[in-house]
């Protein structure tokens, strides 16, 4: 049987490259006759924007430190042991930079027996334990601390999760298992299931201490003190800690079903992890610690090896790294300073745009429209949607007003946006329209005005064409909703200059926006890889597959929703003009479904009817079906509308849509709410087999989002 001591060594050997946390034991007097304190404080000797994560020689360092203070405990020397973390950060768990090299299972056990080995000793010291989460918690950070007797947290907490489910693995150092047996079953179900899969919504200290996983909940400023005194009056016995008994009945398999129900409609069973806790979860009922500690390494370890995981992790690079130094970004020197912002069109998405700058940039924004009611309800719109800010306390009322008296209407676009710097259009997309616009703003704008445009599948190149200008155009694409999805594809036209494309990426930047590199293809990335997919489901049933088989389909990739309930987010107008668009440019491969069409001609809003709180095919849409006599399976769907993706991915990146595969998972999960767990697209399809099979080759090499060979 390996020591832990062995464990975490041959661990170590793994991880070469491995941002080691120390963890260093200092000694306090506390007041009210509590004795002598050992503080334990993890640090990796890094700023706030390097957390502290947990490999093999930081669990080795922690371990160490309990050694010390295992000691001066057994020998009286001490009342109680604490933990906490640098400033802002307690810890954000396990170094995935590690879990991604592992290629064999035991070594995978062996990362899971550590952490436990290691955290499961704060529970036993002969003294209490105390975590005081002065930051941003996550993971395995959340999870050092249920080990300890009694927690703190600081109001100032940013960010507290379980996020592992999100990534592809269960909370396996003890979280399944002690969670619940803290706080009941539902409340863990809610951390552990719910949040991680409604894209990794973290938690608040306030929330944390709502929810009993802390005992108690201190102001950030001085939280560390506060801490300590508090620690002292449980120590003296001037404060006991009580804690609600936990209802070990019904309610916790109730509990367990509504985690079912949850992760069912959210992965539609394609993506384990979320399965796997909840069986960890489900048996932590009678708790037993131990066994529980067992059944979360084995899991850790399966899960590890597995596709999904490596794919989450693939994901969360995207996001976390890639993201913030966009691939083929001209250098940032070259952008220009933006004071003043103009908006042409006053409609719903224009509006949005206005908001999201207004608030991003706090500099001037002017909207033009064609009449004046247009330019009074868009402004309207931006003061209403700052009204609600200052409702919810999201902004105080200085703000508020400052806000109203920045954004501001006129029918004149030469007062508008004669000293504007950055002039956004979201007029029709259409490009007859769009020329004209800008052809009237380029004759009032200054001669290093950048001219954006917020189309979804037109050519900017061809936008730019009759101007004096185009170098100064720029493709800035939006998803809706603006406020939520994060992706922004930023498209070169031929003519775009480096000055134009780099202050574009600065406004993105500002804005908190993923911004990615696109050429200027027809409908650039997520809109060509969207409608090729639509386009295929809706092929199959124009030919005579019944609208429920086609939809059940692609169930299995635990898509965010069926594709005809996106049609129906998207608009069926807007989802048939973009595949005429691309019809016009691929005519072999994009079709145009005259089923859609008649959907869009009778007005229709999407195909479904909801009288039930379902969706329920519409009866007048399926009286407008027509449809042909080749009936296929789910399995015979789901085959060809992952090879007419992988088909068009493999163009795509012949063409140079974008620099690297990576670029359009990046835009499925930013721009389309694609899961993690299938890492956007390009590491499923390869995993599957199918990119071989329909590109006649991986998207990417062996070991990028999946298990080394």
């Amino acid at each position: 049987m390996s020591t832990t001591a062995e464990l975490l060594k041959g661990a170590a050997e793994l991880f070469p490259g491995e941002v080691v946390t120390q963890a260093h034991v200092r000694h306090f007097d506390l007041p009210k006759g509590a004795g002598t304190f050992a503080l334990i404080t993890l640090d990796n000797g890094l700023d706030h924007t390097k957390p502290t994560t947990f490999g093999p020689r930081s669990l080795a360092n922690l371990s160490a430190a309990i050694d010390q203070v295992e000691a001066e405990a057994r020998d009286g020397k001490i009342t109680g042991v604490g933990v906490t973390g640098k400033p802002f950060i307690f810890a954000v768990g396990a170094d995935l930079k590690g879990v991604e090299l592992l290629a064999r299972h035991e070594d995978a056990l062996a990362i899971g027996k550590g952490g436990h080995d290691v955290f499961k000793r704060l529970s036993s010291l002969a003294v209490p334990t105390f975590a005081y989460y002065n930051g941003a918690a996550m993971g395995g950070g959340v999870e050092v601390g249920l080990h300890c007797t009694y927690r703190t947290v600081s109001k100032a907490i940013p960010a507290f999760s379980l996020p592992e489910v999100f990534l592809g693995l269960v909370p396996g150092w003890g979280g399944c298992t002690l969670l619940p047996n803290l706080i009941g079953a539902d409340r863990a179900v809610s951390v552990i299931i719910e949040n991680s899969l409604s894209q990794n919504k973290q938690l608040r200290g306030k929330q944390v201490f709502e929810l009993g996983i802390a005992d108690a909940l201190f102001e950030g400023a001085d939280f560390l003190e506060q801490s300590l005194l508090w620690t002292a009056s449980v120590l003296s016995g001037e404060t006991e800690v009580s804690r609600p008994e936990v209802d070990r009945g019904e309610a916790w398999d109730q509990a367990v079903e509504r985690g079912r129900f949850i992760a069912d409609s959210k992965v539609h069973g394609a993506a384990p992890a979320a399965y796997r806790a909840l069986e960890i979860i489900s048996a932590a009922k009678n708790g037993d610690l131990a066994a529980g500690f067992d059944a979360e390494d084995k899991a850790l370890a399966d899960l590890i090896m597995g596709g999904e995981l490596r794919s989450g992790i693939y994901a969360f690079n995207l996001v976390q790294k890639r993201a913030k130094r966009p691939a083929g970004a001209p250098d940032r020197s070259l952008a220009r300073p933006v004071t003043k912002v103009g908006v042409v069109g006053a409609g719903l998405m224009a509006s949005q745009l206005a908001l999201l700058f207004l608030r991003r940039l706090e500099v001037p924004v002017v909207l033009t429209d064609i009449d004046q009611e247009r330019v009074d309800k868009g402004v309207g719109y931006v003061h209403g949607e700052i009204d609600k800010l200052l409702a919810k306390g999201r902004i105080g009322q200085d703000k508020a007003n400052r806000l109203k008296a920045s954004v501001t209407g006129s029918l004149d676009k030469a007062a508008a946006f004669g000293d504007a710097d950055f002039v956004i259009e979201a007029v029709f997309e259409e490009m007859g329209v769009k020329q004209q616009v800008f052809a009237e703003v380029e004759a009032v704008v200054p001669a290093h005005t950048i001219l954006a445009t917020n189309t979804s599948s037109l050519s900017v190149t061809e936008m730019a064409s009759k101007l004096k200008h185009p170098e100064r155009v720029v493709g800035f694409h939006f998803f809706n909703p603006v406020a939520i999805l994060p992706l922004l594809e930023i498209v070169r036209g031929e003519r775009t200059d480096d000055a134009s494309l780099a202050t574009a990426f600065g406004v993105a930047k500002k804005l908190k926006k993923t911004a990615v590199l696109v050429k200027d293809a027809p409908a650039f990335v997520v809109n060509r890889i969207l409608t090729r997919f639509m386009g295929e489901i809706q092929n199959v049933i124009d030919e005579g597959t019944p609208v429920a088989v086609a939809e059940k389909a692609v169930e299995p990739l635990g898509l965010p929703m069926s594709p005809l309930v996106l049609l129906e987010l998207v608009g069926p107008a807007i989802g048939l003009h973009v595949s005429e668009t691309l019809n016009r440019s691929f005519p072999d491969r994009f079709t145009v479904s005259p089923n859609l069409a008649a959907v869009v001609k009778a007005g229709k809003r999407g195909f479904y009817v909801y009288d039930s709180g379902k969706p329920e095919l519409d009866p007048e849409v399926a009286a407008l079906l027509k449809q042909g006599d080749i009936v296929l399976t789910e399995e015979q769907v789901r085959d060809r509308v992952l090879d007419a993706v992988a088909q068009e991915i493999g163009l795509m990146l012949d063409e140079g849509v974008v620099a690297e595969a990576q670029d359009i998972d990046l835009c499925l999960i930013t721009g389309a709410g694609w899961p993690f767990h299938l890492g956007g697209i390009t590491p499923y399809l390869d995993r599957e087999g199918v990119s071989e099979r329909a590109a006649g080759r991986r998207f990417l090499a062996p070991g990028v989002a999946s298990v080394p060979a």
